[in-house]
């Protein structure tokens, strides 16, 4: 049992990319808090990311679905939960569009039993919390997908104020979670903070990821495979910088606000590949001294495949005072060098 000097935080998905990051990130700034980990380890969960954190005393992984009530009832009652960051989520598109049950089970029906549970046992009924638990707070972490697509124009950016327009079974299930999380705050008051990111990458990725596969298919000699023309574009956000927005948000954002975290680094898809394939073909050329580039290759594409998306972090920034570390040619440096030994490739 943990230290009762300190606060017992459940985080949820956390073997899964981001939360695999965000949690070695949280257990070194904050020794006050104990972080328990719920997690399922479908196929993106992977607890070789959190090895790290394995031996902290702070730490305690829970293996379990977050739409098991029972657990969860459990799990706030046995190390009595003061605050929800929540991260588990079915994450890719294209599994979404061949399976779009799994998301909504998880994403809708999960993150209704996790915030029911919190508001159980947090507050007595509507606007009352129990004495001890008025500090208490639900963070849910949702995407920039549940806005839809946007114009080529570069002033044209999705804001807090911008409509849903979900295109996807995945982007429509984590645009129905956000609008749970918003309930709960508007019917029984219950802390709740929603943050919606832009595309990630770093350390930890899904190798089914775009730039993992850029990288891994590359250093095999496989083809590189690239939707449609490879123009849709994406603003890319450095995972730990996400995560350091995350932190922000749960310990300074307002109640009931929603925060848009985006790192300004707008790429078509065809300069994330054409960039990362230029850094390997210096840091490991090919044995003939031909560019990656020739291994581009593209496929039929995605079926309602939004053209881009960019997000305007101002509130964010101006609000909170957060602003990322990492510009996409920093960034995407650490990356490969991270997948680079992650693959035994590194010099």
């Amino acid at each position: 049992m943990f230290n009762n000097q300190t606060k017992n935080i459940l985080l949820t998905g956390t073997a899964g990319f981001i939360g695999s990051n965000f949690v070695p990130y949280f257990l070194d700034k904050y020794p006050e808090y104990n972080l328990i980990n719920l997690d399922f380890l479908t196929y993106a969960g992977n607890l070789e990311n959190l090895k790290e954190c394995e031996n902290n005393s702070r730490y305690k992984f829970i293996k379990g679905d977050i739409c098991n009530r029972e657990l969860v009832e459990f799990i706030f009652s046995e190390y009595d939960i003061i605050g929800v960051i929540h991260f588990a989520a079915e994450s890719h598109v294209d599994n979404s569009i061949k399976n779009p049950g799994v998301f909504v089970q998880t994403n809708v029906n999960g993150t209704f039993t996790l915030i029911d549970v919190a508001y159980k046992y947090w507050m007595n009924k509507p606007f009352e919390y129990k004495t001890k638990y008025q500090d208490c707070r639900f963070h849910h972490i949702s995407t920039d997908e549940v806005y839809g697509t946007l114009s080529l124009d570069p002033n044209d950016l999705f804001t807090e104020n911008t409509p849903y327009a979900p295109n996807s079974p995945y982007s429509a299930s984590k645009a129905s979670s956000d609008m749970i999380v918003r309930a709960y705050n508007e019917t029984y008051g219950l802390n709740t903070v929603i943050t919606n990111c832009s595309n990630n990458y770093g350390p930890k990725q899904h190798d089914e990821k775009l730039i993992p596969t850029i990288i891994r298919n590359a250093l095999k000699g496989n083809p590189i495979p690239i939707y449609g023309d490879g123009k849709n574009i994406r603003d890319w956000l450095y995972v730990l910088d996400h995560c350091k927005g995350i932190d922000i948000v749960f310990h300074l954002g307002r109640t009931g606000q929603t925060y848009n975290i985006g790192g300004r680094n707008e790429r078509t898809n065809l300069q994330i590949v054409d960039r990362i394939c230029t850094i390997l073909d210096k840091e490991v050329p090919k044995a003939d001294n031909s560019s990656y580039k020739e291994l581009i290759t593209f496929v039929e594409d995605r079926a309602g495949h939004d053209r881009r998306y960019a997000i305007d972090a101002t509130k964010l920034e101006n609000e909170l005072g957060w602003k990322a570390d990492e510009n996409f040619d920093t960034g995407i440096v650490k990356t490969i060098e991270w997948y680079l030994n992650k693959y035994g490739k590194s010099k």
